[in-house]
Formats: structure tokens, sequence, C-alpha cells
């Protein structure tokens, strides 16, 4: 129950209202990424891909993938992409709670 709680206030924090939610294509483009990136780091790539949907919108997810392919996350989004990380990290059952 306690992770429940966690991961829905983490929806209220990174999703922002009203904001259109990640595509499949953009889930599947997330996974294929990340598992080019890590190929051994299949069940934590799922996972992450999963969260992912339900932790960011469509615009954000794109920042996402574009830093797993080696481009920068913009200065201005900083905070929010390692809220990000910590978050989904904590929905895939690794790190501490929040």
């Amino acid at each position: 129950m306690k992770k429940t709680l966690l991961v829905l206030a983490a929806l209220a924090f990174v999703t922002p209202a009203g904001a259109a939610p990640p595509t499949a294509e953009q889930k599947a483009e997330f996974l294929a990424t990340c598992l080019k990136v890590a190929p051994e780091a299949g069940t934590l790539c799922t996972c992450k891909a999963d969260a992912a949907m339900s932790l960011v919108d469509s615009e954000f997810m794109a920042v996402i993938i574009a830093s797993m392919q080696g481009k920068d996350v913009p200065a201005a989004l900083y905070d929010t992409y390692n809220d990000y990380i910590a978050r989904s990290t904590q929905a895939c059952g690794m790190g501490s709670a929040m």
C-alpha cells in the first residue's frame, strides 16, 4: 500500500495536469533504446518503460529517450529529470523511499 501511495504521489509531482500521456510508440522506442544501451538489463528496461508511461507526459518522454541516446538534458529540466530517475527507480523496486 505504501508503495502504491508513493507511486501516486510521483504521478502528481512529475506529470503536469492535462498533459498528453506518452504514446505506445514512445514506450517501444524507450524500451528499444534502453536495451541497446544495456542489453543485459531487460527486466529493468521493461519496468522503467512501464513506469515512465505513468510518471511522465509525452513531451518529457522524448527528453528521456533523447538522454538515453546520448543527448544532454536541457538545464531547465535537470530537477524534473532527476525526480523522474528517482521515482522510476523506486517504482521498479530499487532505491529508497522518498
